[in-house]
């Protein structure tokens, strides 16, 4: 079976759209794009590194294909190369319009081509932003690990990293990690339903 990770710059309440440039997302008329460069960390990269220490494909909503498919192909270094190499599983109406490749859809069942793609064999599975994408994971269990780059700012709106209306889920915190930019890199495993309970005393019925 294949592993499937999460990873995603996150600021401290929970948006994660245009992490990396303004102009990166501007859906409803985004105005803050581009504030994780500012926090460029020696850890940060180290810790991307090891994510993508040896052979992995790529889950990617449309939105986060087309951004990096504006990007990668004309970038350079390890990185770039790992992105343009890796085959990218694309959660999209038209996969036909896949150009940067190698490159497929996942088909109309989104949950079901992904639960597909962990069952077989092949490379682990990287899924970044897409925050579309992310919550429909967690909801049909189909994630091992959550990594959270948690950048210390606050926006106030924008797309999140777990929307209104998404399925409630528990995480259990694996490590922690803080860098000197003030980010803070928190890997977590899924750990099923949420999980209520109450700070009142036994037989408190007010």
């Amino acid at each position: 079976m294949r592993r499937i990770t999460i990873c995603e710059h996150i600021t401290l309440d929970g948006v994660v759209q245009s992490p990396g440039a303004p102009d990166e997302d501007r859906d409803g008329g985004f105005p803050h794009g581009g504030w994780s460069p500012p926090f460029a960390d020696p850890a940060v990269g180290a810790a991307v590194a090891g994510i993508h220490d040896g052979p992995r494909d790529l889950l990617l909503g449309r939105r986060t294909y087309d951004i990096w498919s504006a990007h990668w192909p004309h970038a350079a270094g390890p990185f770039a190369a790992r992105f343009n190499d890796a085959v990218k599983h694309v959660a999209t109406h038209h996969p036909e319009s896949l150009a940067w490749g190698p490159a497929q859809g996942l088909g109309d069942d989104v949950a079901d081509g992904v639960r597909r793609l962990r069952a077989g064999d092949g490379p682990d599975l990287i899924l970044w932003g897409s925050s579309t994408l992310a919550p429909v994971l967690l909801a049909h269990d189909l994630v091992d690990e959550v990594v959270l780059f948690v950048h210390p700012v606050l926006i106030g709106a924008g797309k999140r990293f777990f929307p209104d209306g998404a399925v409630p889920r528990s995480l259990a915190l694996t490590s922690s990690q803080p860098a000197t930019s003030g980010i803070v890199i928190n890997r977590f495993r899924p750990a099923g339903d949420l999980r209520t309970g109450t700070f009142a005393p036994r037989g408190d019925q007010s």
